[in-house]
């Protein structure tokens, strides 16, 4: 279906307009596409502001004067009082310079002053321009940020009912099928989660899955969830920008937000969710004095996960080993902000996990703490589930996280330690390597040495082999995040790790023509992150080889020679026979 610009004859409702980042966008709407504009927001508006306020832009001014009005009033104020009466004052202006900027980009504006959640009172206010209404922007939000333990049942329900119950008051009085456009102002904390935001979280993302339901139910309507990052202004003080920054979380700058808003009404093919912003990290977690124990559920489908249909063996799709060990460590690193991923060590896979009819309802992650201090927290893993009413378990480790810190001090000693060259790094491990020409990862994949589709395609050359190991030249695109599924990357990448480890296959396959699985690790350590399209050397030293397993080390560097990543003890159980499965990489149809 063909999508139309807005243009001059749009009439928006924007709830939240008056003031703060939706005012910036209802202007920036105006500039771009003209329009006329209601907006909609708790404040009164009155006709003139208090004497005493003439003239002064300066808010510790307005504060003495506010504090001698009240005196000569007979009044006694108290801090908070005067607060409230300066806020008063500040946001008539803002509100005023809001409509006055709409008008002079070339809009027209009109302030109301009503509760979006109550029904009757908007309906009533939006008598007059009612059947006019063509476009609504929902940007009514308030905030209450505690810990859980210490909201109250009034808090969320005025978060929850500023967003959720104010979008149900605006649809009441405007059905969206007269709709052209619906965009919902959401938060990256509806995404990604944020402490101390439970109620904004949630009021967030129930606005993301409505407008899912809604361009469902009313295509001819340009629905869209934009899960905003924090902004440069509005609710970010700058005292909060500060920490965002010690943070290394970045802010969408006014304009550079504006534009993407007025830019997505263009869009022909619109997404019902977009995310602009990272997540929002939250303080550092300190670990307690007592060794706390976790359980944590997951329901595993392939739906679910879409990069599974690139991860197929014998037409049955099957959990790669290192998206289990990505579910041990985002799990606890999720349990303990400010610390990542450092190490893992005795990995073992004891029962991998195959999406057919031996796929469990229920998956059970158990983290046990078995040390910890501010530098580092270790973890024992066990994945497990139930069958029969007996326990299958899956896969085992133990995880080491360490503190930002520390973990800067580990990456620097092994740099120092281990920086070489790239033609040091392809020659140094095994000095009767043959170098090896057009042995491309292309050639891998597409001659079953490598069974892996697109999510894992990642090899694009190997550069040297001999009997003591091989090195590769890998380079992974981005998975998409709605690929990635229930194992997301974080700190840890399974998707460019797996590509690391399928030199283990490579090297089995290329000189003793044979295949193998993975079946336990005896130490991985991660000394900097590797992202998706950055080109590493992966070099495989092998330990010992036998007609059944294949022991190797496998060393990570960058293109600079910096050492990211070592895996030692890698192990592989060899068999003929997957020879075969190796070739069936297709879903067969019908599992689950």
């Amino acid at each position: 279906m063909e999508r139309m610009c807005p243009d001059k004859n749009e009439v928006f409702l924007v709830t939240g307009g008056g003031r703060g980042i939706t005012a910036q966008c209802a202007i920036r709407l105006a500039e771009r596409y003209g329009g006329t504009y209601i907006l909609v927001g708790r404040s009164p508006l009155e006709a003139t502001e208090p004497a005493w306020a003439a003239n002064c832009d300066d808010e510790a001014t307005l504060k003495s004067r506010a504090i001698a009005a009240l005196r000569a009033d007979g009044a006694r104020p108290k801090p908070a009082e005067v607060q409230r009466v300066v806020d008063r004052v500040l946001a008539q202006r803002e509100i005023v310079g809001t409509l006055r900027a709409i008008e002079a980009a070339g809009g027209a504006a009109i302030y109301l002053s009503v509760d979006v959640t109550d029904a009757e009172a908007l309906r009533a206010a939006l008598a007059p321009w009612r059947d006019r209404i063509t476009g609504v922007l929902h940007g009514a939000g308030v905030l209450a940020d505690k810990r859980i333990e210490q909201k109250t049942a009034a808090d969320f329900d005025r978060v929850y009912g500023t967003k959720v119950h104010g979008l149900q008051a605006v649809l009441a009085c405007i059905p969206p099928e007269q709709l052209r456009y619906l965009v919902l102002f959401s938060s990256v904390a509806g995404f990604y989660g944020n402490a101390g935001q439970a109620d904004y979280a949630l009021a967030n993302e129930v606005l993301n899955k409505l407008a899912h339901r809604l361009q469902h139910e009313y295509p001819a309507c340009h629905v869209a969830a934009v899960d905003w990052g924090p902004w440069d202004g509005g609710m970010v003080t700058p005292e909060l920008k500060r920490l965002f920054v010690e943070r290394h979380v970045a802010v969408i700058p006014v304009d550079v937000g504006t534009d993407m808003l007025a830019d997505e009404l263009a869009q022909e093919t619109p997404a019902a969710q977009i995310v602009i912003g990272g997540a929002l990290f939250p303080p550092v977690r300190e670990p307690s004095a007592g060794r706390r124990s976790y359980r944590i559920h997951r329901t595993l489908t392939l739906d679910a996960n879409p990069f599974l249909r690139d991860h197929v063996i014998g037409g049955k799709a099957v959990l790669p080993t290192v998206c289990a060990i990505g579910w041990m460590i985002n799990a606890a690193e999720n349990l303990y902000p400010g610390y990542t991923f450092a190490c893992v060590e005795d990995y073992r896979v004891l029962k991998g996990i195959v999406f057919d009819e031996t796929l469990a309802d229920d998956y059970i992650l158990d983290l046990r703490e078995t040390a910890a201090s501010p530098e580092a927290i270790y973890f024992d893993a066990l994945i497990s589930s139930a069958a029969n009413g007996k326990s299958r378990y899956h896969y085992k480790a133990q995880i080491t996280l360490k503190s930002e810190s520390a973990n800067q001090q580990i990456g620097k000693s092994a740099n120092r330690k281990s920086r070489i060259t790239d033609y040091e790094l392809r020659i140094t491990d095994h000095e009767s390597g043959i170098r090896i020409q057009n042995l491309t990862g292309e050639i891998l994949y597409h001659d079953h040495t490598l069974f892996h589709g697109p999510s894992f395609r990642g090899v694009e050359e190997v550069l040297t082999i001999s009997e003591q190991g091989l090195t590769l030249r890998c380079c992974l695109p981005a998975v998409p995040p709605e690929v990635q599924g229930q194992f997301p990357v974080q700190t840890f990448n399974p998707y460019l790790t797996d590509v690391q480890l399928q030199s283990l296959l490579i090297w089995a396959k290329k000189t003793h023509d044979i295949v193998g699985l993975p079946l336990r690790i005896q130490k991985g350590e991660q000394f900097r992150q590797v992202h998706f399209g950055e080109v590493t050397y992966a070099t495989l030293i092998v330990q010992s080889i036998t007609d059944h397993n294949l022991v190797a080390d496998v060393i990570v560097h960058n293109a600079d020679g910096d050492l990211c990543s070592r895996v030692t003890g890698a192990e592989i159980t060899l068999s003929k026979r997957l020879l075969g499965l190796f070739e069936q990489n297709r879903l067969v149809i019908g599992n689950r």
